[in-house]
């Protein structure tokens, strides 16, 4: 049996969709696909300002880092709220706002950062230890942060001098590092905060090569050079407009014709097609994130009492859902090979991974018939799939609606916007979700708030002792090799509990047009535009 004994420390459209339509294909090697993750000059001249028009596949929540959920959030803040640290194309972390990775005390206690001197936010106000300071407060205490379990169990955040930071833990905390290269080391202006409050994310003001301009709602998002930024020689637009297209089709069709300038989550089905043509250029890079089932088995909405169906409340049935699904086939037939199949929030090619997070749970469905036979649950169990309506994720569902009724299974897709999703998942307003996570290079930051009791993205509800204490224990080591074996353990009984039921990581697929350079997308899934510009000259 795995358990460990001891721990060593150390330092809403298309909802009538068709049953068996989407044929599942033969498995064979995956074909070879090479990364690119950024697009050079290629000799040519940089052509200063212009307007550079991004199509968003969907739109982002709040602009607001202690709040927000949303990949589509990040692409945006990317370029306007600039963090402690940042990820580089090598997956590597390295400092942003700070001048050197942090300082930590031989006990793991005290961690001290550094920063840059000589910043300003957009607004002008002085980028100092005491502005990191209120930001990091605010993620630790505003009611709705999401960041508050990112951050770990700190004690107190204190501005020992005016460009030094000291946080001081309860407990070692390996994962903060890299929680400061993203959303929790978004550093925002002491002024606006003071100004704004929790209206913050209506007109949010950061450290950037861009500020922010005007949103209109489900439709764009614009942002303009910064005059102010310590960096501004090196930034080369005038302005950005992160247009809203939800269609896939439609981002596919303004990229071809020069109307968008690039484009995020180009769907497989076009993503070779769009290699063909004249005067495109494409990116993909793997991902650090998951797709998978979002299963509620014990969060309501407030003032409601929490599911007690037979999925919520018996592992058994959960564990039936988990075998009814072929990952790798449903990956190989919806995403022609694009996608690879996941059975953990741990990505195999993290240093973290094991032989557990690599795992795929097995597809069985007489397993899963016998396990809902074992329930005593009625055959087909019926199970609502919230799902967002992109032409991917419907796709996928479709898929996943005719292989599970050999299972035992009744799926029935309900389509919504992206938002829309988001929200109803974030009430407890849903029965199962199909959704995902773009993910980090730690893995505390693509699993603890989902899974512990109280996370800040706990969605599904659920609270198991084991799993609490392994993904604590996690926070605790330093050593990479015994972090990965906690993390194996974690995985081994996420697998038999399925609050989430990991699908599939996605590969970002990025189109742009080649006049365009500068545009850099990580293993994080984030579009960097901060240092794009136009091209001058002929292609070489």
């Amino acid at each position: 049996m795995r358990r460990r004994s001891a721990l060593g420390l150390g330092a809403a459209g298309a909802a009538a969709l068709v049953t068996g339509c989407v044929p599942l294909q033969p498995l064979g090697d995956p074909p070879e696909r090479p990364e690119r993750k950024q697009v050079s000059a290629a000799g040519r001249p940089l052509r200063e300002g212009g307007h550079l028009v991004m199509a968003l596949s969907s739109e982002p929540d709040r602009l607001d880092p202690t709040t927000s959920s949303s990949l589509y959030t990040r692409f945006v803040m990317q370029t306007m709220c600039e963090k402690l640290y940042d990820i580089s194309a090598d997956g590597e972390i390295v400092p942003m706002l700070a001048t050197e990775l942090p300082t930590i005390s031989e006990d793991g206690l005290t961690v001290e950062i550094p920063l840059k001197d000589g910043v300003l936010f957009a607004d002008g106000a002085e980028f100092d230890a005491e502005a990191v300071r209120l930001t990091l407060e605010r993620h630790l205490t505003l009611e709705g942060s999401t960041r508050a379990s990112e951050l770990g169990p700190i004690t107190a955040v204190e501005a020992i001098e005016s460009l030094r930071v000291r946080v001081k833990f309860e407990s070692p905390f390996a994962p903060f590092t890299a929680a400061l290269a993203d959303r929790a080391g978004m550093i925002m202006s002491p002024q606006a905060l003071d100004e704004l409050g929790e209206d913050f994310g209506n007109h949010p003001v950061g450290v950037g090569a861009f500020k922010f301009v005007r949103r209109v709602p489900q439709t764009a998002i614009e942002v303009e050079a910064d005059p102010l930024y310590y960096d501004a020689d090196n930034v080369h637009l005038d302005r950005i407009t992160y247009r809203i297209m939800t269609d896939a089709n439609i981002r596919a069709a303004n990229i071809q014709s020069g109307d968008v300038h690039v484009a995020d989550s180009i769907s497989p089905q076009d993503f070779e097609a769009l290699q063909a043509v004249d005067g495109v250029g494409t990116l993909q890079v793997e991902s650090l994130g998951y797709q998978g089932l979002t299963v509620n088995v014990g969060h309501a909405p407030e003032g409601q009492e929490p599911p007690s169906t037979p999925l919520a409340t018996d592992e058994r049935v959960r564990q039936a859902l988990s075998h009814a699904v072929d990952r790798n086939a449903l990956v190989n037939t919806v995403f022609n090979g694009w996608y690879t199949a996941a059975g953990s929030p741990i990505s195999p090619s993290s240093p973290y991974a094991s032989p557990e997070s690599r795992h795929l749970p097995a597809y069985d469905p007489d397993a899963a018939k016998a396990l809902l036979e074992e329930a005593g649950v009625e055959i087909p169990y019926p199970v609502r799939v919230t799902v967002s309506n992109t032409q991917d994720g419907l796709r996928y569902a479709q898929a996943l609606q005719a292989q599970a009724k050999e299972a035992g299974f009744a799926i029935h897709v309900a389509p919504m916007e992206y938002t829309a999703v988001l929200d109803a998942q974030s009430r407890g307003d849903f029965e199962v979700v199909l959704l995902g996570w773009s993910g980090r290079v730690d893995p505390h930051g693509n699993a603890y708030s989902f899974w512990t009791t109280g996370g800040g993205n706990n969605y599904p509800g659920v609270s198991d002792p084991e799993v609490d204490q392994l993904l604590e224990d996690a926070t605790q080591v330093t050593d990479i090799g015994e972090r990965a074996e906690v993390y194996g353990e974690a995985v081994a009984r996420m697998q038999e509990v399925n609050a989430f039921i990991y699908l599939y990581r996605v590969r970002s697929l990025t189109a742009h047009r080649d006049d365009v350079a500068g545009v850099a997308v990580y293993a994080d899934g984030v579009v960097h535009l901060s240092h794009a510009a136009f091209l001058d000259g002929d292609r070489s």
